[in-house]
């Protein structure tokens, strides 16, 4: 493990559970942090911004920069900025999108768009959806954060952007493009930000379908990491096997 410089964590079931820090995981940053290496945090959820995400990880005694937080609407907000400069925005989501948008100074609009972001949303409604469904039925692009159809929690799973993203997708028949995992668009920001070699670079998470395909679609080495969505056992079935199978972080420090 000594050779990576960009050490990609997963947060929701590989640092934590909702409120509920994962020991062997902050111990493992603070291991890597000992050594004068930062990792990086590559997350799906959308809601929260990167100032609340490194307060939220202040709270299990993990400091990072900003900076080192990757959400999936930072990686949507980059890319309507790239790809998509000037067009009118519909977003569905939360303060993390609405800020990463800000960021890139991409104005909104409740009207008819030529974009559609969509991102979890906890006060989604039906006029919400009815909106991203009229835009992308008269030929708006649609974007999605992530495909995540649950997440994990203390109170168990609960339903992911991916699941009203279906909803969608199926009202309009148009698939959404999504900028999270399994998608490699974060990782791709971190290489091009910092200039690492792929060879430098190793993404950890829970999900298999997520965290895992990620690094393999992006040609990196992955960790799994059996604290969270997918079993070790399920894992092992697969025909792209990680390159590490991992019960928990401990295993890295010793």
């Amino acid at each position: 493990m000594s050779h990576y410089k960009a050490y990609c964590l997963d947060l929701d079931g590989t640092v934590y559970k909702g409120k509920t820090p994962i020991k062997e995981a902050i111990e493992f940053v603070h291991h890597l942090q000992g050594k004068g290496i930062d990792p990086f945090f590559v997350t799906n959820n959308s809601s929260m911004t990167q100032k609340q995400l490194q307060q939220k990880l202040v709270h299990m005694d993990i400091h990072t920069n900003e900076d080192h937080i990757i959400s999936s609407s930072i990686a949507a907000a980059n890319y309507i900025d790239e790809h998509y400069h000037g067009k009118s925005v519909f977003m569905i989501g939360e303060n993390g999108l609405q800020d990463a948008l800000d960021m890139k100074r991409i104005d909104r609009t409740e009207e008819l768009a030529e974009v559609v972001v969509m991102g979890i949303d906890h006060d989604i409604n039906y006029d919400k959806l009815a909106n991203a469904c009229l835009s992308v039925h008269a030929g708006a692009v649609f974007l999605s954060t992530n495909s995540d159809h649950a997440f994990p929690t203390e109170r168990g799973f609960l339903p992911g952007n991916g699941a009203f993203t279906k909803l969608v997708e199926h009202s309009t028949g148009v698939e959404a493009l999504f900028m999270g995992k399994p998608q490699p668009f974060m990782l791709e920001l971190i290489l091009k930000e910092y200039g690492f070699h792929k060879d430098e670079m190793v993404m950890i998470g829970d999900n298999y379908e997520t965290d895992i395909l990620t690094g393999i679609r992006m040609g990196i080495h992955t960790a799994h990491v059996n604290s969270g969505v997918t079993l070790t056992e399920d894992v092992q079935q697969q025909v792209e096997k990680p390159t590490y199978l991992l019960q928990s972080l401990s295993e890295w420090i010793k």
